[in-house]
């Protein structure tokens, strides 16, 4: 067995400091280098780090920038940039068609989204067909579709080639087409056949068939799936890139490990923002009005619905005795749990629902073991509250001296108790049941935000809070109350 004191006796390591590379291509957009000794400057850094500091650079050194690096390079730092259009705007249009040419289509049709509708079309007009054509396919597709995330940039070859034919095409086309580390086998007519990874490819001997080294079980996805729907399938694979192809089967393109990686992030975010309440993600950048746009619609809903949940407790507050007015000062404790154990359940049940094999059978345990769930903390809340809520109000409120009954404080408790075991168990059912029932009939379940589970539980818990006071007071009786 290690000896226990290995760790403590080991000295802390203090970690070197890491290179700065934007400081780094400040301190060379300062230096008057030639245009040919700055481009093999910028040819050790990467483009992500490069287009961090073009926004800190005047338009005059931005411009030796772009001659330095070409317009392969440049394309590439465009594609990392934020308010990218700014910068296309600087550029005469030949220069920026070169440019959104060279781009992945992807990228190019965000470019291009981001322009004036004239510049757009100016710039269209100056590409070659060939460009247009792919940036015309990618956006033929909805947003919310796989065809919309795809890039062209992928090398595929007939099944029926040689190896050495294929590595001629690798060769060829490596130069364009920059996602090779997969490549794809076609039918003759276009249909996907199956996937060949690139080192399978460089090693295999120049007499052995193609055929033995292509998958033809490799996964692919249709253009027209959406991405919420796949993207569980395209994270559990971890490719590098994904064929998809259209409705012929016909591989037009793939979705590469950043595409998903991008998509997961987008799809994330919608869910938060649902999940907070707003009709679609927020910017930290966008107009005021904007926002609020976005806000709007729910709060408008969860304003209607607290207008409902106000009218319930006025109405119990008719049927209340004034000898149990008491309970009205742990009515935000009931909704307060109720609310926050039913965001509980629905962020769970938001996650686990993404999972493909989530059968009827997997929904019914896993709506049983909410319940359990919720019973069980329902147990333990609400037997701290009779133990601590009784102590309270006996001992600290004048309530038990003023009535004349001395176990006052523990009937008001215990009924609070059994409000909290009962709010949570239904809380956990309706956090579980709302996002299923979202999902059953074609709405994402993440729209079942957070501030509307609390409302509809603060709603159903009003109900079974003073409900129960009136029954376990009132109509049976079972607990003493002071007629006033």
């Amino acid at each position: 067995m290690k000896d226990e004191n290995v760790f403590e006796n080991e000295e802390v390591v203090e970690l070197p400091e890491k290179r700065d590379y934007e400081q780094e291509l400040l301190q060379i957009s300062e230096q008057n280098l030639s245009l040919k000794a700055l481009g093999e400057l910028l040819s050790d850094y990467h483009e992500n780090d490069i287009a961090s500091v073009i926004p800190k650079l005047s338009k005059e050194v931005r411009t030796r920038f772009y001659k330095a690096l070409g317009v392969d390079r440049v394309s590439d730092v465009f594609a990392y940039l934020d308010d990218v259009e700014d910068y296309i705007e600087e550029l005469d249009s030949e220069k920026a068609a070169d440019i959104i040419e060279s781009m992945d289509a992807d990228d190019a049709i965000d470019v291009l989204e981001e322009l004036e509708e004239d510049k757009k079309e100016e710039i269209i007009g100056l590409m070659e067909k060939e460009s247009v054509a792919d940036i015309q396919l990618i956006d033929s597709y909805e947003d919310e579709e796989i065809g919309s995330r795809m890039t062209t940039n992928y090398i595929s070859f007939s099944k029926d080639f040689t190896i050495k034919q294929a590595m001629r095409t690798v060769i060829r086309e490596a130069e364009d087409n920059d996602n090779i580390s997969t490549l794809y086998a076609v039918n003759e007519d276009g249909t996907f056949y199956g996937a060949i990874q690139l080192k399978d490819l460089i090693r295999a001997r120049e007499n052995t068939p193609l055929e033995e080294i292509i998958v033809t079980s490799y996964p692919y996805v249709y253009a027209k799936e959406t991405v919420e729907n796949c993207l569980e399938q395209l994270k559990e694979y971890s490719e590098d890139s994904i064929p998809v192809l259209n409705v012929s089967n016909l591989l037009i393109g793939v979705i590469t490990a950043s595409d998903i990686v991008e998509a997961v992030d987008e799809e994330l975010g919608e869910d938060y923002a649902k999940l907070a309440g707003l009709s679609e993600e927020e910017d930290v950048n966008e107009p005021v009005l904007t926002s609020i746009r976005k806000r709007v619609p729910w709060l408008l809903i969860l304003l209607a619905l607290g207008i409902v949940v106000s009218s319930i407790i006025n109405q119990f507050q008719e049927t209340i005795p004034l000898g149990l007015l008491v309970l009205y000062s742990f009515q935000s404790l009931i909704l307060g749990m109720s609310g926050n154990t039913g965001t509980q359940s629905l962020g769970v049940t938001i996650r686990v629902l993404s999972d493909e094999g989530f059968d009827t059978k997997a929904k019914l345990k896993f709506i049983l073991k909410e319940m359990r769930v919720g019973l069980l903390n329902g147990l333990i809340m609400g037997l701290i509250s009779f133990v601590f809520i009784g102590l309270y109000v006996t001992f600290l409120t004048d309530y038990p001296s003023v009535y004349g009954i001395p176990y006052y404080g523990f009937e008001i408790s215990a009924c609070i108790g059994i409000s909290l075991v009962a709010t949570t168990v239904i809380a956990s059912v309706v956090g579980t049941l709302v996002p299923m029932l979202f999902k059953k009939i074609g709405v994402d379940p993440a729209v079942a935000s957070g501030p509307l589970i609390t409302t509809l539980n603060d709603l159903i818990s009003v109900f079974t809070y003073y409900g129960l006071s009136l029954l376990l007071f009132v109509h049976i009786g079972l607990f003493a109350y002071p007629i006033l």
